[in-house]
Parts: C-alpha cells; sequence; structure tokens
C-alpha cells in the first residue's frame, strides 16, 4: 500500500467531514419541545404555571433589524386567583426568549 495515497485520502476525508460537520451546525435550530420547557423554567421561578403552548413551525422575525427564526408560545399563570396570559417570542436557532408580552383581556 502507498502510504502517500493512504495518507491523502484521511486528509482530505478528515477535511470534508469538519466542513460537512459545520455546515449542519449552522442550519440546527432547537426543538419547539426544548424551548417550551426552557421558557416554563425560567415563569416557574416566579410561580406554577397553569398552562404552555408552542407553535411547532419557526417562522421569520425581525427585532431591531436583526432577521430571525423563532418559535411563538404562551404561557398562563394563576397569581392570586388572577390568570395572567403572557406570548413570547423564542429564538428558533439558540432557544434564547427575544420578547414576552403580557396579553391583556379586553
Amino acid at each position: 500500500m502507498n502510504w502517500k495515497s493512504f495518507l491523502l485520502g484521511a486528509a482530505f476525508g478528515a477535511i470534508g467531514g469538519y466542513a460537512a460537520k459545520e455546515i449542519l451546525s449552522q442550519k440546527t435550530t432547537v426543538s419547539p419541545e426544548k424551548v417550551l420547557a426552557h421558557v416554563k423554567k425560567q415563569f416557574k421561578q416566579n410561580g406554577p404555571i397553569s398552562g404552555s403552548w408552542i407553535h411547532m413551525a419557526a417562522e421569520p422575525y425581525e427585532k431591531r433589524q436583526i432577521k430571525y427564526q423563532v418559535y411563538k408560545g404562551g404561557i398562563s399563570k394563576n397569581n392570586n386567583g388572577l390568570n395572567e396570559q403572557f406570548e413570547f417570542t423564542a429564538d428558533a436557532q439558540t432557544g434564547t426568549i427575544l420578547d414576552i408580552q403580557p396579553l391583556t383581556n379586553n
């Protein structure tokens, strides 16, 4: 066996594998279930949650001229007999909460 050919093939294989890993890591998103679990964990720090939901498909969102792919969802809490509802927006790539809005009852 020719060692030059072997080492050249191994080098190209390693470079190709690394390039594929980098390309795939840029495209990955956090699952909606993990995002919802993260949001619920944050809200539970201030009391129990009575309900939650999340859209399973990521959608485009822009905040301060930065574009994201996001999941949107909501949390309900019972606070001293009052039902409070919040809508959240979370980055689909990292799971970071970008925005929380209280929903008002009209």
